[in-house]
């Protein structure tokens, strides 16, 4: 063991006794990496956020916008919190706002986990949701839903964390001092997601102050986020990255992230961010989510350049708890092809060669008469978000199916959205067609498949029974 890892302190509050849940916010260990950083010789500590009481960093952020605005006298006794969020500010705006005496409204997209939303309810918070594929000037985007509910509420805040100062000041004050104190001065590399930016822009901030600009600051980003440069097309992981809908107007990115920041940007997989998040359970007893993966996936990546007196420190911002029905979850996992074969499958979908046809897909953005072009003889196709850059149909963006029977009687100049049927079933390339089977049941239509979260081909009706 080094000087530097043997200077590796133990952070606690005073006795750990706090006079409220919101002072207990904060004050999360360090934990060393063993198992999953063999043949690495830097050492590489696990910050885990998921041991604030909301289970997230959030904590930090809802906790110090909440007393900011107490403090300006935006958010008075008896007011209501309202915000937009993937779900992890949400609980952390209603695990503070219940000990206050608030009311807390919160509006999520529908792509967040169950266990997130039933997590607010259990706080008492009222849950909106709305549709998370839609352009940010869309009337029902979350953040304008939230902005809208909160103008109509007597006594309404709305937190507004993606361009709140509070937000990356919370870190400022908080995150980074913690960091520097734990590791006495010798961490090296900082390394996290980005989700509003907040986390890493004041935590960041700090690190780089108090080293004068030594630690080096490193944003683990989904492939497809445009924070790293992707085209902004939808991934899997939640709570981190920049979508862009394909309807957008520009790419606003939030005030809370101070790109100046980030020294270097690694890119993750969500395929990547899944087995790690996965893994991580199995070697170290971890149990963090998706966007945890992702951050320690980046951070083996660097550490694996390192020597061995560098100290890597990645924020682990939640817990695998709350995604119990997607990361964790075998048959999720199979379904959307992140899962490898198993040896133990004889024969998988994607041994359908012969039966599964070359993707094609229906844009939203069409016309009725357009549609029937593209659908020819085929039975159906999915529809989805248009796309006019390069790369892979990723399920996430599939928004339904339609067919040339639905359409004949339409008039062929009619916008397609408002003619676009359920979605198709979809089953994972990898895994057993007889898994397959039970998972189309009694739909008849065509089936798609995935590989990775992303669109590989179709079956048409019945050819996976064969």
């Amino acid at each position: 063991m080094s000087s530097a890892e043997s200077d590796i302190q133990t952070d606690t509050g005073a006795l750990n006794v706090y006079e409220s849940v919101a002072d207990a916010i904060g004050h999360t260990p360090l934990v060393r990496l063993n198992r999953a950083t063999e043949g690495i010789a830097a050492a590489v500590y696990a910050k885990l956020e998921l041991l604030n009481p909301g289970g997230s960093v959030k904590d930090r952020a809802a906790r110090q916008m909440i007393l900011d605005a107490e403090a300006s006298g935006e958010l008075r006794p008896g007011g209501t919190i309202v915000e937009g969020t993937s779900g992890n500010t949400g609980i952390g705006l209603a695990v503070v706002a219940a000990s206050r005496g608030y009311r807390t409204i919160v509006v999520v997209p529908d792509k967040t986990s169950v266990e997130k939303v039933a997590f607010l309810r259990a706080y008492g918070a009222e849950v909106k949701v709305t549709p998370g594929a839609l352009p940010t000037h869309h009337p029902d985007h979350v953040r304008n839903v939230a902005r809208r509910i909160a103008d109509e509420t007597d006594g309404g805040w709305l937190a507004g964390q993606y361009d709140n100062p509070a937000n990356p000041g919370a870190h400022y004050v908080t995150t980074g001092p913690e960091l520097w104190r734990q590791t006495a001065g010798a961490i090296t590399h900082f390394v996290a997601g980005i989700g509003t930016g907040g986390t890493i822009s004041g935590t960041g901030k700090y690190l780089k102050e108090v080293s004068d600009g030594a630690v080096r600051i490193i944003g683990a980003d989904p492939k497809t986020s445009s924070y790293s440069g992707g085209d902004g097309r939808a991934y899997y992981v939640e709570s981190i990255g920049h979508f862009v809908h394909p309807d957008s107007v520009g790419d606003v990115w939030p005030e809370s992230y101070d790109h100046g920041i980030v020294d270097e940007f690694i890119t993750v997989s969500d395929r990547q961010s899944i087995t790690a998040a996965r893994t991580l359970a199995r070697t170290e007893g971890l149990l963090v989510g998706g966007s945890g993966g992702t951050a320690v996936a980046a951070a083996l990546r660097v550490a694996r350049t390192l020597p061995a007196d560098a100290v890597v420190v990645v924020l682990i911002p939640d817990s695998g708890r709350a995604y119990l029905s997607k990361y964790f979850d075998d048959d999720w996992v199979a379904r959307f092809g992140f899962a490898d074969r198993a040896e133990s499958v004889d024969r998988a979908v994607e041994d359908l060669l012969g039966e599964i046809t070359t993707p094609v897909v229906v844009p939203s953005n069409v016309t009725v008469g357009e549609a029937l072009s593209l659908l020819g003889s085929r039975a159906e196709l999915p529809v989805a978000l248009p796309r006019n850059r390069t790369g892979a149909q990723v399920v996430a963006e599939i928004l339904g199916s339609v067919t040339a029977e639905e359409l004949r009687d339409v008039d062929p100049s009619a916008p397609l959205t408002a003619h676009i049927s359920p979605p198709l079933v979809v089953v994972g390339a990898f895994e057993s067609v007889d898994s397959a089977v039970r998972r189309v049941g009694s739909d008849r239509r065509t089936v798609v498949v995935a590989g990775s979260g992303v669109l590989v081909g179709l079956l048409e009706p019945g050819r996976l029974s064969r």
